[in-house]
């Protein structure tokens, strides 16, 4: 992987990941999410596989309480926790009346090959590895999802008053939604330095992973693959 000494890690990880990431913003449902043309019953089969995808992305965060080394790390992690639990999730399910879906209908959501690979592998990695290992896996999926909304804002910003999703991509692309990976980025910074590169690149290793999870998942959503037995 190309890196050089005068970037940041984190500067690594979103280089070699960019091709992944331009792959993301480049697929069509994310696209036809930012100009309103989303078929809503496909909107409707990914907010119940992203509800049951939080709930364990929920659990990394509490992992990180854990794995933290110090007090205020620990309430930093328990306040993102409580955040997605209590807001996010919360504003999902209130979303998810408007395209006729109930909170018991979110929760009954049985997940797909893709969603429970996903999460089963950030899961996995977290558990047995460090604190630097959990914030590689669950970094991508707020890094990029920031990155998506801003970009479907910037390109279709004047057509927002007519998009149906228009509340979804002013969620992603909101400042306080973007602080919790712009945190994520300064603690991964402070526990990989003077990290050993084979760390390192065990680390990147996990962030391009997770980075192609993201992809394999819109495609998921797109084509609303499920088990096919």
């Amino acid at each position: 992987m190309k890196h050089t000494k005068s970037e940041t890690f984190s500067d690594r990880l979103h280089e070699n990941a960019k091709e992944i990431w331009k792959r993301n913003h480049s697929h069509p449902f994310v696209q036809a999410i930012g100009n309103g043309t989303l078929p809503e019953h496909k909107f409707a089969y990914y907010l119940k596989q992203d509800y049951i995808y939080l709930m364990d992305y929920s659990k990394l965060f509490a992992l990180g309480v854990i794995k933290a080394h110090n007090v205020e790390t620990m309430a930093k992690f328990a306040k993102i926790l409580n955040e997605t639990i209590q807001i996010e999730m919360d504003i999902h399910r209130h979303y998810a009346l408007e395209f006729g879906i109930t909170s018991k209908q979110l929760e009954d959501t049985e997940p797909t090959p893709t969603t429970l690979a996903y999460s089963g592998y950030m899961l996995n990695s977290a558990q047995h590895g460090t604190l630097a290992d959990l914030i590689a896996c669950l970094l991508p999926c707020a890094w990029d999802y920031y990155e998506i909304g801003l970009l479907l804002k910037e390109r279709n910003g004047k057509d927002l008053d007519n998009n149906r999703y228009s509340k979804w991509i002013e969620s992603y692309s909101s400042p306080e939604f973007g602080e919790a990976h712009k945190w994520l980025i300064t603690l991964l910074e402070e526990l990989t330095e003077g990290m050993p590169e084979k760390e390192l690149q065990r680390l990147e290793k996990h962030f391009l992973v997770t980075s192609r999870y993201e992809y394999l998942f819109w495609d998921m959503v797109q084509n609303e693959q499920d088990w096919p037995l």
